[in-house]
């Protein structure tokens, strides 16, 4: 076993126990819903956040959560007058961003997404990050459509942009572009307030995350409404300190790795300390978050 495998081996087993369900679903849930712009809405239910445009056209929706949360992701679209669901686009494959893809597709929607993520859906998966086993999703929830690079849907007046991103957050990450009205779903490139995970066991790296964000912080401005894949409703200015805060973070850890640093030393190190107010207190305390981007930059 090649070290860099022996590493993720034992950094799996360690994962399983020491990290809590990030996102765990629930039916008790309340989804509240964010004014973005003029017939833009977002959704915080219990995983990914949604993001919604709904018009003429009917409604388009960016990620539907987890599977039991649903019926309110669906009440809550009601509410907006956006029950007529015609499109889902996939920012990545995870669950809690593609659970409710089979009563989205129930409803009539089309799924849209990036190839890696119907490859990944379709298998069982083992994710090496948080030391989990998928099952295959259902053929029903799976996308339909399905693109390499780009897609791009004319709908409600607005040209909505999937466009695929270098491995990142996974191999199968999109950002989805709503213009001309200056909003952006970065999915889980982008985790708004808390530490983020790189499930490498996915394809994932630290540094197409780090490389993603800088290429979306090169199309927005400081009016852009930025919608993260949890957290807040966001924009240019806290989009570019998570940037900063996760290359300066990285940089110091490949320091140690080409001195030949261990991995315990490193983390007893603390090079997380100046950011862990601000970042640390999500479901990556700031010793795990060091040892999920050392797995992904020791290679």
């Amino acid at each position: 076993m090649k070290k860099h495998q022996l590493f993720h081996f034992v950094l799996t087993l360690f994962l399983a126990t020491a990290i809590p369900n990030f996102g765990k679903a629930s039916d008790e849930v309340n989804v509240r819903t964010v004014v973005v712009a003029d017939g833009i809405s977002m959704l915080m239910g219990r995983g990914g956040n949604v993001a919604v445009s709904h018009g003429g056209d009917g409604t388009l929706i960016v990620d539907d959560d987890y599977a039991q949360v649903s019926k309110q992701i669906l009440s809550a679209l009601d509410a907006l007058g956006a029950s007529q669901v015609r499109y889902v686009l996939n920012t990545h494959w995870h669950a809690d961003h593609t659970g409710g893809n089979e009563r989205m597709n129930a409803v009539g929607a089309v799924i849209v997404a990036h190839d890696n993520v119907r490859e990944r859906m379709s298998h069982e998966h083992v994710s090496a990050a948080l030391g989990r086993t998928t099952k295959a999703s259902p053929t029903a929830a799976l996308p339909t459509v399905t693109f390499s690079e780009q897609a791009s849907l004319h709908f409600n007046g607005l040209t909505i942009r999937a466009e695929h991103v270098a491995p990142a957050h996974t191999d199968g990450d999109a950002v989805i572009y709503f213009e001309p009205a200056n909003v952006v779903h970065l999915g889980d490139l982008y985790f708004n307030g808390i530490y983020p995970f790189v499930d490498f066991s996915s394809g994932g790296e630290p540094r197409g995350m780090i490389a993603g964000v800088r290429g979306v912080l090169a199309r927005i401005d400081d009016h852009t409404k930025v919608i993260p894949g949890h957290g807040k409703l966001s924009n240019r200015g806290e989009l570019q300190a998570y940037h900063d805060m996760l290359k300066t973070i990285c940089d110091r850890i490949d320091v140690e790795i080409k001195k030949g640093t261990g991995l315990d030393d490193i983390v007893a190190m603390k090079l997380t300390a100046d950011y862990d107010e601000r970042w640390g207190s999500g479901f990556l305390s700031p010793d795990r978050f060091v040892r999920v981007l050392y797995a992904g930059l020791v290679d």
